[in-house]
């Protein structure tokens, strides 16, 4: 079931939503993921992880994350045991980021939980949690929207856009992404 969108407050067009300590924490990641991390080897996954959990991120057993990976709030990132966040994929986490146990995303991939109200003047920036499931695969370059959620072992092929739910054990593609075939159980 698709999230449904939370509308953040802003006092005008082209105002930030975010407090002014919440803008602090934000640059304060910026500043921390890109000096410790983004230059980081792929054996220094356990210090990526030491400062997502830091800065508020929920992290369960061992996943990856690779050092180029982009994410905006690591306070609203969940990251499952296995699960892969992979080269210069982005986590633009604006609103909540659930990656199941075993989920991989693949390179240059976007999940994108912000968008805008385009029906209000002042266009307020909107969120919705995307959820992808255990074992799921999300191929390169693809784009998954807000409010999206991707049911377990489902596979997304390469430069999909998902504009709305996938149940589970699918191959889909395409823009808009849509179901090929069921995926063949093990």
């Amino acid at each position: 079931m698709s999230a449904e969108p939370v509308t953040h407050a802003q006092d005008g067009f082209g105002r930030s939503p975010w407090s002014p300590a919440t803008r602090l924490r934000m640059a304060a990641w910026t500043i921390s993921w890109n000096l410790l991390c983004a230059w980081t080897p792929k054996f220094c996954n356990g210090w990526r992880i030491f400062w997502l959990r830091a800065f508020g991120a929920r992290v369960s057993g061992r996943p990856f994350v690779h050092g180029t990976a982009r994410i905006r709030l690591p306070w609203t990132l969940t990251l499952g045991d296995r699960a892969c966040l992979g080269e210069r994929s982005n986590a633009y986490s604006l609103g909540e980021i659930e990656l199941g146990e075993g989920c991989t995303i693949a390179q240059e991939a976007y999940l994108c939980t912000g968008t805008h109200d385009f029906d209000h003047p002042d266009l307020p920036l909107q969120t919705a949690k995307i959820t992808i499931g255990r074992n799921a695969f999300i191929g390169a370059r693809a784009f998954v929207l807000p409010g999206v959620t991707i049911g377990d072992r489902t596979i997304v092929g390469a430069c999909s856009v998902v504009t709305h739910d996938l149940p589970g054990d699918s191959i889909c593609a395409g823009q808009p992404c849509k179901i090929l075939r069921a995926r063949s159980p093990r």
